[in-house]
């Protein structure tokens, strides 16, 4: 059983979002020795909006499975670039307070 998670931006339209299940699914499928079990919008993250996939290999090779696990996240990067959907990483905002400008 394998179990990954990725996030994109809090800006995602509505549109994409509902669609990238779908599209985690056709990505997985497409793999040889695999079984597709599900792909969820699971989660609202400090900075991402979060989903998770679960698959089966069909064989017990970890080198089948690390060969099928890069396809497969090679592929969800080709299809969110060609979609505009934008993966999420964590960021920060500084505020600087303004001084007193003007006064010496």
């Amino acid at each position: 059983r394998v179990v990954f998670s990725l996030g994109v931006v809090y800006e995602t339209p509505y549109e994409k979002l509902a669609a990238i299940p779908d599209m985690l699914r056709e990505i997985v499928e497409a793999q040889e020795m695999v079984r597709f079990d599900r792909a969820h919008f699971k989660t609202y993250g400090d900075f991402a909006l979060l989903y998770e996939v679960v698959y089966y290999m069909l064989v017990p090779d970890y080198g089948v499975y690390m060969d099928t696990q890069q396809a497969i996240n090679l592929e969800i990067f080709r299809r969110f670039q060609e979609e505009g959907i934008e993966f999420a990483y964590p960021t920060q905002t500084i505020y600087l307070g303004g001084g007193q400008q003007g006064k010496e």
